[in-house]
């Protein structure tokens, strides 16, 4: 299940009313925060079958981000405003591609992209669970890579997103830590392959 990590750059910390729904929350995170930090841990489902990881994730939109895999191997994707790079250290290989045609209308877009929400996503409410306001985003185009995406927020912070693919698998992904626009260096979004490192561009 190793090629299931996701590249899907995520949040942050909201300055909103502690009771507003979730749709609004997520229009306010996207028109107000330009920078977000943020430690996760993810845990994806396939066929009764889980795998957790851990890691970091940093964003500086439009179009920049850094996901970082620490456990239980590492792996880095950047996006630096043009390219997508995804550095597999135990395979010793780097893989290269366009970031627009990478990301189109995934959740990587949504959050680290433009504001165009509701022009790539059919957005509704989805209650209250335990404290926390649900959302969900279904996709306009069928070639997202998902069928839906379930945002949840509690006390202004994004708290869970759940994503399910076309295969149904499911991955869930927490936030700790999180941080609304943070200082973040620009060499943080820039990536070079290490040397002896096989790169494959598309």
């Amino acid at each position: 299940m190793k090629k299931s990590l996701l590249f899907v750059p995520l949040l942050a910390a909201l300055a909103l009313p502690a009771h507003a729904a979730a749709v609004a929350q997520l229009k306010a995170f996207v028109a107000g925060t330009r920078t977000v930090s943020a430690q996760f841990e993810q845990t994806v489902t396939s066929q009764g079958r889980q795998e957790r990881a851990h890691g970091t994730l940093e964003i500086s939109r439009p179009g920049k981000f850094r996901w970082s895999y620490a456990k239980p191997y590492e792996q880095l994707i950047v996006g630096d405003g043009k390219r997508l790079w995804i550095y597999d250290k135990e395979l010793a290989q780097v893989t290269s591609r366009a970031l627009d045609a990478a990301l189109g209308s995934s959740p990587a877009a949504l959050l680290a992209g433009d504001n165009a929400i509701e022009a790539n996503y059919k957005l509704r409410e989805a209650g209250k669970q335990g404290g926390v306001e649900w959302l969900v985003a279904t996709p306009r185009q069928a070639d997202s890579g998902f069928s839906s995406l379930k945002m949840g927020f509690s006390g202004n912070t994004l708290k869970e997103m759940q994503l399910t693919d076309s295969f149904g698998n499911v991955t869930d992904i927490r936030f700790d830590a999180l941080k609304k626009n943070p200082p973040l260096a620009a060499d943080r979004f820039r990536f070079a392959a290490p040397p002896g490192v096989d790169v494959l561009s598309e």
